[in-house]
């Protein structure tokens, strides 16, 4: 055995409720366009990406290390402080889980880690270069999500253009659970990282383990929880995200799904913790505005951005009182 204190185990068992609550709350990211679209039922929607959540969160563990070693300093923290982030990004995924409102969850996570940081140690324990790439993969990978959906969708377009309606209706029945699929296992490879990038985080300052490699019980126990939260499902985002922003056929969930996995795999593959909540948004809204710009309930969307903007500051302070109140 390790040896582990206190302190120690419960960081490893608010990492694992945190990867539970990120899978319950981004079970939408993989499967609100396969409900919406009546594709697949609730219920085998949510178990089929339970399991491919499960599977690719063993694809790599570059994102963990991102998150382990490149936001902050590992000597000039304590478990205090990974308690205090988790705590913060916790609470907000729940308020915004009862609000229906798809928020990030990196980006709580990592205003967690910020907010606590700083209240411990000051600035010196942000690695600026880290947090300077995380920022820009955040901005960008929207912005890609929404570019690969609406491009993918004018070419679908065209191609089709003169396929019986029907036709192409069941064709992309068929070809959307490959798409969904596809997203389940990008939002695992993507998100259940970041579980274990924290655990790894704890090890590594308290003197556990040497170098920010994930043991495996690590990746394990990470995969597990995210798939169980999956599994659990979000309902309320799901209505959000499959059915309030734009209304969506197979076609248009296979243009979006098949966009953002493509990013989300990309950056998995480089190590680059993104949101798979802002990518799949922006690719829903990237279809959407093929039809025109009246074909997205932009009222909806202005929520979903303000809860964007604010989720990374409203952490970052309530993990830094957090902290203050823990220590």
């Amino acid at each position: 055995m390790l040896g582990f204190d206190t302190s120690l185990l419960l960081v490893i068992i608010l990492a694992l409720l945190f990867d539970f609550s990120n899978g319950w709350h981004d079970s939408a990211n993989a499967i609100a366009t396969v409900v919406s679209t009546r594709v697949l039922s609730p219920l085998a929607a949510v178990l089929f990406a339970a399991v491919l959540n499960v599977f690719g969160a063993f694809m790599s563990t570059e994102v963990a290390k991102m998150i382990g070693t490149g936001i902050l300093d590992p000597t000039l923290i304590n478990q205090t402080v990974i308690n205090s982030a988790l705590v913060g990004a916790i609470v907000w995924n729940q308020i915004t889980l009862s609000l229906g409102l798809p928020s990030s969850s990196s980006h709580a996570l990592i205003g967690g880690m910020l907010g606590a940081g700083v209240a411990h140690a000051g600035f010196e324990a942000i690695k600026i270069g880290g947090i300077i790439k995380v920022l820009q993969a955040m901005l960008f990978s929207p912005f890609f999500g929404f570019l690969m959906a609406f491009g993918l969708m004018v070419l679908l377009g065209w191609l089709f253009f003169r396929t019986p309606r029907a036709y192409a209706s069941k064709l992309f029945k068929r070809l959307q659970l490959l798409s969904a699929g596809f997203m389940a296992f990008s939002h695992g490879a993507n998100d259940a990282q970041k579980a274990m990038g924290i655990i790894t985080l704890a090890l590594l300052s308290g003197g556990h383990i040497d170098e920010a490699e994930v043991p495996g019980w690590v990746i394990l126990s990470c995969a597990l929880a995210m798939g169980l939260g999956t599994a659990t499902g979000g309902w309320k985002i799901i209505r959000t995200l499959g059915m309030r922003i734009a209304k969506l056929e197979p076609v248009h969930g296979f243009a979006a799904e098949t966009g953002a996995a493509v990013v989300l795999m990309t950056t998995a593959h480089i190590g680059l913790p993104v949101s798979t909540t802002h990518t799949i948004t922006s690719a829903i809204l990237g279809q959407g505005v093929v039809k025109g710009f009246s074909a997205v309930r932009w009222g909806v969307t202005t929520r979903i951005l303000y809860a964007w903007i604010l989720t990374l500051p409203c952490v970052a302070l309530f993990a830094g009182i957090t902290y203050l109140v823990f220590s």
